[in-house]
């Protein structure tokens, strides 16, 4: 059986200036199996073609929450509260997993340097190695797993493609290059105008986890919803499906 982990990320991966408005970096992976997926898929683009008669729409969260580009109907207030019960049943009901990574930088410069590994490549080893524990956990004779990313620039890019061979070269702290290996991992880069729906419902999941990271405390119905897709060993999901780091 085949699997797609979709990456994609919520604040500024950099550590040379931080801001002080959102001092954290997300990347969050939704898995599904490619079966799944393709459900997913329709569903998503079924509410596409509902509001815009175009399953071509890009769905962006910050352009949702601003009501900006197509998202200008949102300004309607029936028209945005149908859109998001649509939305939040399609997350509630479809069958995927969030495995995600938050850095706090500042606590990460603090106890690292400045010249520490970036928060980006330590997330994407935190969500690899979680990615091959719950395969693990998944009865099912063979399984392979496809990474998909959402292209950055040229020059990230190639950073990210080069951590990730060193990975599979060498594996992770609790992951060998052998159980690397046995799953065939690959990453593949794509653009955000190639329209991929599971990028898309990765960048609706970064932002509501990056909020929580920020302020648990904080009224945050987004987070709600999705809190029962977190990868979960022993019904937990603090520290499996979300690593917060360090």
């Amino acid at each position: 059986m085949n699997y797609i982990l979709f990456l994609d990320e919520s604040g500024d991966h950099g550590l040379a200036k931080i801001d002080s408005g959102f001092p954290v970096f997300v990347l969050c992976g939704v898995m599904f199996s490619e079966e799944n997926y393709t459900r997913f898929k329709s569903s998503i683009n079924l509410v596409k073609e509902a509001f815009w008669a175009d399953k071509k729409v890009i769905l962006h969260s910050r352009d949702i929450r601003k009501c900006e580009k197509e998202f200008q109907i949102l300004l309607d207030y029936d028209t945005k509260a149908r859109f998001y019960s649509e939305l939040n049943t399609i997350m509630i009901e479809q069958d995927y997993r969030i495995i995600a990574a938050a850095i706090d930088k500042q606590a990460h410069i603090k106890k690292y340097g400045r010249l520490a590994t970036g928060p980006y490549e330590i997330a994407l080893s935190f969500i690899i190695e979680r990615a091959i524990f719950y395969l693990d956990s998944i009865y099912a004779n063979s399984k392979t797993l496809s990474i998909v990313i959402e292209k950055r620039g040229k020059r990230e890019d190639e950073a990210l493609k080069s951590h990730f061979l060193k990975l599979r070269s060498l594996g992770t702290y609790y992951v060998t290059p052998e159980r690397l290996a046995s799953y065939e991992v690959e990453i593949e880069f794509k653009d955000k105008k190639d329209n991929i729906n599971g990028l898309q419902l990765s960048d609706l999941v970064a932002y509501p986890i990056a909020r929580y990271v920020m302020d648990k405390e904080r009224a945050n119905p987004a987070f709600d919803v999705i809190v029962p897709k977190f990868y979960t060993k022993a019904g937990k999901w603090q520290g499996v499906g979300l690593k917060i780091f360090p």
